[in-house]
């Protein structure tokens, strides 16, 4: 049986579909400025998972995964490298290519669908339309606004008071406006830059998207939502406000987040300008062991990130390549006698429990000794390990390290700081070296 932590709960919840082994699975996309980082790595690969796990124990599962396409951040890049704001469309299409890029690189499959928001501008019209008929939203001066305090339920997901919630910077503020938490479903823009409505020209608000889009994929409640912990408010507290003061039904009946990824203590983003790009990793780590990385860590708790533990995990990594090389998948005549393996049985058991994968590697290495003794076992936990993991346990390209004038003069320096007894200094030397791929072998001075 499996059983997930509902956001909306607080509760780790036995999971019911709605419809007896069908699942409706809808997770927040990028907005495509920029090259995707580390967090969104994460977040992707985790509910990659999610997706392989969910069909392993045979539900028909539909994926959705939208991209928002328009955006303040994708106008001023336009700007910035055109001149010309209309061209946000290059943008976007410049960036989920290199996204795609690195989705399949980490070996997550695609969604089965894969919306955008320049798209789906009718169905997002006509949802806007339907708020302002119920009396949920008001027009006001060629833009729309959700009337928050209408929805008597808002802060049911992120367990605030309305009382307490002030406007700020996730929430459109304008004095004009019924009330300050209001926020925009439609917001009047320039017409290069826009689409005709009946209010004007202008563009979807953020919040507004996804509950057009999830609905327009299901047409009805959503089984599972996900997303980063970032999206929990107010885009999803919206979503579910907007969706089901038009619907009058619940939107989600589970909703999951995965925890940040952080750096140095403080959660990665690019307004802070501390992140890393998948890109980047990718060319120095192997993107399986990125995957790898990912998914010995739960979920719901934070990532610290750093080189170093990275480097680590490469190593473990590469101990399961080189310990299932020898397993060969076309012994497997039929997949479901996976599921009956001992060992797979105790890893499905883990996942079942809130998608612990830290535990499920634990009971991976504790058993690697019975699977050396018994071949056919081996073969089926790698068939599980490939399919539901989504880790491809190919062997890992050796790379060749070039000694560049940068790292020449970290060597440098260290040899300087140990002719002078500096050993913190040396000590910090050596690790920057080691994490840039060089093993420092010390000699007697």
């Amino acid at each position: 049986m499996l059983r997930i932590t509902n956001s909306l709960t607080g509760q780790k919840e036995l999971f019911k579909p709605l419809i007896d082994k069908k699942v409706n699975l809808y997770v927040c996309g990028i907005t495509p400025y920029d090259f995707s980082h580390i967090g969104h790595g994460r977040c992707y690969v985790i509910f990659d998972m999610l997706y392989r796990f969910l069909s392993f124990l045979d539900y028909k599962v539909t994926y959705c995964r939208n991209f928002t396409d328009i955006d303040d951040k994708l106008l001023n890049r336009a700007v910035k490298e055109h001149g010309d704001a209309s061209r946000y469309t290059e943008i976007a299409d410049r960036y989920i290519n290199a996204y795609h890029d690195d989705m399949q690189a980490l070996n997550c499959l695609s969604p089965d669908k894969e919306p955008r928001v320049t798209q789906t501008i009718p169905q997002i019209i006509t949802f806007v339309q339907g708020l302002i008929d119920k009396n949920a939203a008001y027009e006001l001066d060629g833009s729309v606004y959700f009337r928050v305090r209408n929805f008597k339920n808002y802060g049911k997901l992120s367990k605030q008071d309305i009382n307490d919630l002030r406007a700020g910077a996730r929430i459109d503020i304008n004095d004009t406006k019924e009330d300050s938490l209001d926020f925009a479903l439609w917001k009047k823009d320039d017409p290069a830059v826009s689409f005709e409505s009946p209010w004007g020209f202008g563009r979807p608000g953020w919040h507004i998207e996804c509950s057009a889009m999830a609905h327009d994929c299901f047409n009805g409640t959503v089984d599972i939502h996900g997303g980063g912990m970032d999206l929990l408010f107010p885009h999803h507290e919206n979503e579910i406000a907007q969706y089901e003061s038009l619907h009058q039904a619940p939107f989600v009946n589970y909703w999951m987040h995965n925890a940040f990824v952080r750096i140095n203590k403080e959660k990665m983003s690019k307004s802070l300008d501390n992140f890393f790009t998948l890109k980047d990793v990718i060319a120095e780590f192997d993107p399986m062991v990125l995957r790898f990385y990912f998914l010995k860590h739960y979920y719901r708790g934070p990532l610290d990130y750093s080189t170093q533990d990275l480097i680590v995990a490469e190593k473990t990594y590469k101990r399961l390549v080189t310990f299932f090389a020898d397993a060969d998948l076309d012994n497997i005549l039929d997949t479901n006698l996976v599921k009956f393996n001992p060992v797979v049985e105790k890893m499905v058991a883990c996942l079942s429990d809130d998608f612990n994968t830290s535990g499920m590697f634990g009971v991976l290495f504790e058993n690697l000794s019975e699977l050396q003794e018994n071949r056919y076992s081996k073969e089926l936990v790698k068939y599980f390990i490939i399919n539901v993991l989504g880790l491809t346990l190919n062997p890992i390209k050796e790379k060749v390290i070039e000694r560049t004038p940068q790292i020449e003069e970290l060597f440098a320096l260290r040899d300087q700081a140990r002719a002078d007894k500096n050993w913190a200094l040396s000590d910090a030397l050596r690790d920057q070296l080691k994490a840039l791929g060089f093993d420092v072998q010390d000699r007697k001075l």
